[in-house]
């Protein structure tokens, strides 16, 4: 081959390393464009009752997000059981994450009546539970993402299965969830975090495994196996997510906030008390504690 062609292959070689990535980025850009769109689902205002001016993310306003994961059913639109309340604050770049009990006793907004917090959504869908948790928390819930729990099983396997360490030796079903780390993939996922009659934390302990697995989800869905699983991990999120973040705003979010959600803190609804009102069980959370969560969540948001 004389030095002429050598030069042709050598050019054609460099172009093709090129122009791989170049294809490999754009496809991956249109996947999650469309992505997005699919799960772009508004709600009935632009911006909460509880502020004056919507959040600006170029200016690094502080902002708030409601994650409910709802156990949709085929006879009703079925209910949040998974009910977290995360707030970010990019001048202190921390994170703080709270859970609710979802049989909270409280007000739910458009009713005019008291009842267990996961059934707003029932109730009223999203803005019902977006509307009732502002006045249980008393802050403004800027955004909202709603994951199908069954959805954890095709977004867990779609990821290729993720790790999470485990507190104690329980068994559902067939399936043994021995004590340390473990593997889990999404049949296993779905039942570990459903799990709660066995934990002597109660619904407290489910909330926590729910964390990990949205953890463990966020780490594998980050590494290089998850980048080699986008369409997979797109395809699960498009059916199993519906949120009011846009395209851009979500790319703000990951351009100018990414160093706050490297600082989490946990708060926690503990203190509160079970009773039986009218023949149901329901959890009413202690006054001072909740005072606490609000003044701290307040100060986060900058309010």
């Amino acid at each position: 081959m004389n030095n002429y062609k050598k030069w042709i292959v050598l050019g054609g070689v460099i172009a093709l390393i090129i122009a791989i990535p170049i294809i490999w980025l754009t496809v991956f850009y249109t996947n999650v464009v469309e992505t997005v769109a699919v799960m772009h689902e508004p709600i009935g205002r632009q911006v909460s009752e509880k502020r004056v001016e919507e959040v600006v993310f170029k200016e690094l306003d502080p902002f708030s997000v409601l994650l409910l994961g709802v156990d949709e059913r085929e006879s009703d639109v079925g209910r949040s059981d998974t009910i977290v309340v995360i707030t970010v604050n990019p001048t202190e770049q921390s994170t703080k994450i709270v859970s609710i009990p979802r049989d909270t006793y409280t007000e739910l907004i458009g009713r005019s009546t008291k009842d267990k917090i996961n059934h707003a959504y029932a109730f009223g869908g999203t803005e019902m539970a977006v509307a009732s948790i502002e006045k249980l928390l008393d802050i403004p819930i800027d955004y909202v993402a709603t994951i199908n729990m069954e959805g954890f099983e095709s977004i867990v396997d779609a990821v290729g299965g993720i790790s999470v360490t485990n507190d104690f030796d329980f068994q559902v079903g067939d399936i043994d969830f021995p004590k340390g780390e473990i593997q889990l993939d999404g049949q296993s996922a779905l039942t570990y975090v459903q799990m709660r009659y066995d934990d002597p934390r109660g619904d407290f302990g489910r909330q926590d495994r729910q964390k990990q697995i949205i953890e463990g989800i966020l780490r594998k869905g980050a590494s290089l196996t998850g980048l080699m699983n986008y369409k997979s991990i797109f395809n699960a999120l498009g059916h199993n997510v519906r949120t009011n973040l846009t395209f851009d705003e979500m790319s703000d979010i990951q351009k100018n906030y990414r160093s706050a959600l490297d600082k989490v803190e946990q708060l926690h609804f503990q203190n509160g008390d079970g009773h039986m009102i009218d023949g149901i069980w329901y959890y009413l959370m202690d006054d001072v504690e909740r005072q606490g969560v609000i003044d701290t969540l307040k100060a986060h948001l900058e309010m």
